[in-house]
């Protein structure tokens, strides 16, 4: 399977996750996939919160690797950099195409 093709499926498992997390002010952000590693970030509530590393492991990264052949772990730090400077860039155009410019 393509890596196109697990994107999209991490991305519909992330959305699945993605209420109950907000429900506690917090927020989930898929910033990409390499190698069978997803990288995430934690924003909102979420992002200084102690438990989030254990939401990540024992929630999140196991629903992953149920839910979409080809994931073998999640990270949420050690982002290689062309996937946060493409994650990055994708954060400027939405938040461009929002502002209308």
């Amino acid at each position: 399977m393509e890596d196109e093709a697990i994107e999209k499926q991490i991305e519909a498992t992330i959305d699945k996750v993605r209420p109950f997390l907000q429900r506690d002010g917090g927020d989930i952000d898929f910033i990409g996939f390499r190698d069978g590693i997803v990288y995430l970030t934690m924003t909102g509530a979420c992002s200084g919160c102690l438990y989030a590393s254990e939401d990540i492991s024992s929630g999140v990264e196991i629903i992953l690797m149920e839910e979409v052949p080809g994931v073998m772990a999640v990270k949420t730090d050690g982002v290689p950099s062309d996937l946060m400077a493409e994650y990055l860039r994708k954060k400027e155009e939405a938040a461009a195409a929002k502002a209308g410019l």
